[in-house]
């Protein structure tokens, strides 16, 4: 049994299609408007993402219903006086452009796909994404504190239970993570490597194309490093302190950040945005690191299961998970199917209380490193049960009892906020 958590807007608000014709309007609400093309590009996208046939039975009415509710919320949210800064939506639409990113494989593609310029794709979104942040904003004051008691969540379970089906296998497992060490031999290495470049680059060579060549950002690479303008405070400290201090069209020295060297040239200063290009050349590990880290968990490995120490001990001593390490690693309790892959393989043959040998695992797009895996506890599939599955059952409780407060609240809309259906 599943239960919505109030409203998940089928959308940021806009769609980045041009309009050939003028559009008929669907609904009104407030001052605002769904326009018949609108509610078809919300319809379509909305049966992609589901895999289902768009002209389905009633699932025009659906997401028209659920457009109108934003809009309703929206239209509050601009009489309650909610304000988004420009920081805010600057932060979003480039957690949006990053996804289009790994949709498409690269901003040159997502440029191709809407058949215009990052820039303009920003300007596009800005309107869009300042209302759906403001709408959020008014949902988390209203629901955000919404919690059951544990009456209400037994009350919950006792009416539901027979609907709530099997609940899968789940494990609670927590993890110490290593990151191999650069040695001071291999950074100079990749120092050396820039110095060139940068010598290449005074000598007469075409910054632009060594970009192209040698760069390892994969964001302006292909941009022959061109990374446009930018305010104070997106780049890291390191090469924003060097970039900001040169003159227009002038080359720095090499600079290095934590993700490698740059070699950077300031393009053009407006107030407190710089348009920059850059070439990055990472610091790769070297295998000596890698198998220096895998023998230090491999000792610690054996130093817990020799019963010498805890594992949350060594965890919260050496782990550099810097979000899990003070709470002894735990990572938490995770359905086994809902494991990512990294994850499945180190526990799947686990019994409780062993502990993996040292696998590879990727923290993060430019930072990878080694950990071992703690199985705490496996609890077997079974049927839902309120002792076992009360943290799962408390969630389902209050999004339940969320999702009836805020059907209550829009019909409350409804009654104070004009809004008129034209189709």
């Amino acid at each position: 049994m599943k239960f919505r958590f109030f409203l998940f807007f089928l959308s940021i608000g806009i769609s980045l299609h041009a309009q050939e014709v003028i559009d008929k309007i669907a609904a009104i609400v407030g001052d605002e408007i769904i326009t018949q093309s609108e509610l078809e590009f919300q319809v379509n996208l909305y049966a992609a993402q589901r895999r289902i046939d768009p002209s389905a039975p009633r699932l025009k009415n659906q997401v028209l219903n659920a457009l109108i509710e934003e809009k309703l919320v929206y239209t509050q949210a601009n009489l309650d006086s909610i304000t988004v800064s420009d920081d805010e939506v600057k932060s979003r639409i480039d957690y949006q452009l990053e996804v289009f990113k790994q949709q498409y494989g690269s901003l040159a593609k997502v440029e191709e796909v809407y058949g215009m310029s990052v820039e303009k794709i920003r300007r596009e979104l800005q309107d869009g994404v300042r209302k759906n942040i403001m709408v959020q904003k008014l949902q988390e004051k209203n629901f955000s504190g919404v919690e059951s008691s544990r009456r209400e969540v037994e009350d919950f379970f006792n009416t539901f239970k027979d609907s709530l089906g099997i609940i899968p296998e789940k494990v609670q497992i927590a993890h110490i993570f290593r990151n191999p060490k650069k040695s001071e031999t291999i950074k100079l290495k990749y120092k050396k490597f820039a110095e060139d470049l940068l010598d290449s680059i005074k000598a007469g060579a075409d910054f632009s194309a060594l970009a192209k060549e040698y760069s390892e950002d994969p964001g302006s690479a292909s941009q022959g490093g061109d990374l446009g303008f930018v305010k104070r405070g997106v780049f890291y400290p390191e090469f924003e302190a060097v970039a900001f201090a040169l003159k227009e069209n002038e080359l720095s020295g090499v600079v290095e950040s934590p993700v490698g060297f740059h070699i950077i040239q300031l393009l053009e200063k407006r107030g407190e945005s710089i348009h920059t290009r850059h070439i990055l050349i990472k610091i790769k590990n070297d295998e000596e690191s890698d198998l220096r880290t895998i023998q230090f968990l491999s000792d610690l490995r054996d130093s817990v299961l020799k019963g010498s120490v805890t594992f949350s001990y060594y965890a919260k001593k050496y782990s550099e998970d810097e979000d899990t390490k003070k709470f002894g690693g735990e990572l938490g309790t995770f359905y086994i199917n809902q494991l990512d892959k990294a994850f499945l393989d180190a526990v799947a043959k686990l019994k409780e209380h062993e502990i993996s040998f040292p696998r590879r695992f990727e923290y993060s797009p430019d930072n990878y490193g080694y950990h071992i895996v703690y199985l705490e506890k496996r609890i077997p599939q079974h049927k839902a049960d309120l002792k076992l599955d009360y943290d799962e059952m408390k969630r389902l409780s209050d999004e339940y009892k969320k999702q009836k407060l805020y059907e209550k609240w829009i019909a409350e809309l409804k009654d104070n906020i004009f809004w008129e259906v034209r189709i």
